[in-house]
C-alpha cells in the first residue's frame, strides 16, 4: 500500500524512481565532498594563483569530457552498462588520492583534473539515463526530491569533519561504493541509446526553444559570478564570521526544501512561470541588498529569497528543462551545454574574486538587476516544455477532486437534515 502511495505520489514505479535518485545524488555528493576536500588542500597549502590553476583546470576537464561524453555513447549505446564500470572505476579512483603527495601543486593538479575529467565524462549519462527514465509530467519532481537528498548527504558529510587523506579516500569510496551496490541490487532497467535518438550539438545549439532558455541560463551565470562575490565581501565587512557562516547553510536549507515543493509544482502549472518567478525573485533580492546593505533583514531576505530561486534553477535548469527538450531522444548533448554556464560561473567567481574586493556594492546590485531584466525578455518567448495536455489534466482532476469533495459535502448536509 506505501509503495503504492509512492508511485502514485511520484507518477512513476518506485524503483525507477529510486534508482534514479541514487544515481543522480551518488554522482553529486562524491564530486561535491571531493571537491571540498581538494579545496581545503589547496587553501591550506598553495597561493592564490595556483589555487586558480588548480581548479580552472578542474572546470575545465569536466566541461570537456562532458562534451565528448554523447560521442562515447554513441558507440557505447547501452546507458546503465556504462553507468556500472563508471562508478566501479569511482571506487578505484577515490583510493588513487592515496598513491600521490597532494600537498604539493602538481600532484593535486593531476588528482583535479582526473576527478574532473571523470565527473564530466559519467555525469551526462546519469542525467541522460534520468531524462529516458521519466516523462515530463514526473520529471521536476524527481529531480527536487534528488536535489534534496544531494543536499542532506553533502551537508552530513561535511557536518562529519574528517581531516586526513587516507579517511577521506575511504569516505569517498565509500559513497560510491554504497550506490554501486544498491543498483546492482535494485537492477534497474537497460535505457539503450538508438541510432535515431542521436543529434548533433550544431542541431541542438540552432534549436530555437532551446536558445531562449539557455541564453537566460548564461545571463544569469554572467550575473552570478560577478553579484556574489561582493556578496560575500560586503557580508564579511559587516558581520561576525558566526553570521557570515550561517547565511550560506540557511541558503542551501532553503534552496534543497524549496527544490522539492517547486519540483511538485513544476509538473503541475510548468516550468517558464517558475523560471520567471525565480528570476524576478533575484531581481528584487538584489534590489534590497542594494538600498538597504547596512541592515541585516535586508541580509536574511535576500539569503532566504537566493534560496528560493536556486530551488527553482537546481530542479528546472540543471536535471529537467534539457531532458524536456530533447522530446524523448538521446539528451546527453542538451544536458552537456546546459551545464557549461554552471561551470563558467563557478571558474570566474574563482579567478576574479580578489579583483572584486574594490567594487562598490551598490554599482553590482544595480548592475544585476538590469541584467537579469534582459535575462527575463528571452523567456517571455519561450515555450511551455511540459506539454499542454498534461497543465488540462492536472487542472481537470483538482476540479473533479474539488467536485467530489462539494459533493460529500452537500450529501452529509442533507443527511443531517433528513435526520432531524
Amino acid at each position: 500500500m506505501r509503495r503504492n502511495a509512492f508511485s502514485n505520489m511520484l507518477g512513476m514505479k518506485s524503483k525507477d524512481a529510486v534508482v534514479n535518485i541514487i544515481l543522480i545524488a551518488n554522482a553529486l555528493i562524491w564530486y561535491f565532498y571531493a571537491f571540498r576536500f581538494l579545496w581545503n588542500i589547496a587553501d591550506t597549502g598553495l597561493i592564490p594563483d595556483e589555487i586558480t590553476v588548480v581548479f580552472g583546470f578542474n572546470f575545465l576537464s569536466i566541461a570537456v569530457a562532458a562534451l565528448l561524453n554523447p560521442i562515447l555513447m554513441y558507440r557505447v549505446k547501452r546507458r546503465f552498462q556504462f553507468i556500472f564500470y563508471w562508478m566501479l572505476a569511482g571506487v578505484g579512483l577515490s583510493f588513487f588520492l592515496l598513491g600521490v603527495d597532494i600537498a604539493t601543486f602538481s600532484s593535486l593538479l593531476i588528482v583535479s583534473v582526473l576527478f574532473g575529467a571523470y565527473f564530466g565524462l559519467g555525469m551526462p549519462t546519469c542525467l541522460g539515463y534520468f531524462a529516458a527514465s521519466t516523462e515530463a509530467g514526473n520529471r521536476s519532481r524527481l529531480a527536487g526530491l534528488a536535489f534534496l537528498i544531494v543536499s542532506l548527504g553533502f551537508f552530513l558529510f561535511m557536518a562529519i569533519g574528517i581531516e586526513g587523506v587516507l579517511f577521506n579516500a575511504i569516505i569517498l569510496s565509500i559513497v560510491k561504493s554504497a550506490g554501486l551496490l544498491l543498483l546492482i541490487f535494485l537492477k534497474p532497467d537497460e535505457k539503450q541509446i538508438n541510432q535515431g535518438d542521436q543529434m548533433s550539438y550544431s542541431y541542438v545549439i540552432k534549436n530555437r526553444s532551446f536558445l531562449l532558455y539557455f541564453i537566460p541560463w548564461l545571463t544569469f551565470a554572467l550575473v552570478n559570478f560577478v553579484a556574489v562575490p561582493i556578496v560575500d565581501i560586503i557580508a564579511e565587512l559587516h558581520y561576525p564570521e558566526g553570521i557570515v557562516i550561517l547565511f550560506p547553510i540557511i541558503e542551501n536549507v532553503t534552496a534543497g526544501i524549496c527544490a522539492v515543493v517547486f519540483g511538485f509544482l513544476a509538473d503541475l502549472v510548468g516550468r517558464k512561470r517558475l523560471v520567471l518567478a525565480g528570476f524576478s525573485l533575484l531581481g528584487v533580492g538584489y534590489g534590497c541588498l542594494g538600498l538597504f546593505q547596512n541592515y541585516i533583514y535586508a541580509w536574511w531576505f535576500y539569503t532566504i529569497v537566493d534560496g528560493v530561486a536556486w530551488g527553482v534553477f537546481y530542479t528546472i535548469f540543471i536535471m529537467t528543462l534539457w531532458g524536456d527538450l530533447a522530446h524523448n531522444k538521446s539528451s546527453e548533448k542538451y544536458y552537456a551545454i546546459g551545464s557549461l554556464p554552471f561551470l563558467f560561473s563557478n571558474f570566474m567567481r574563482l579567478s576574479i574574486y580578489e579583483g572584486l574586493a574594490n567594487v562598490p556594492g551598490t554599482a553590482i546590485f544595480s548592475f544585476a538587476g538590469f541584467f537579469l531584466f534582459v535575462a527575463v525578455l528571452p523567456l517571455i518567448y519561450a515555450p511551455e516544455t511540459l506539454p499542454a495536455k498534461k497543465i488540462k489534466e492536472r487542472e481537470l482532476k483538482g476540479y473533479l477532486e474539488k467536485a467530489k469533495k462539494e459533493a460529500e459535502k452537500y450529501s452529509k448536509s442533507i443527511s443531517t437534515l433528513e435526520a432531524k
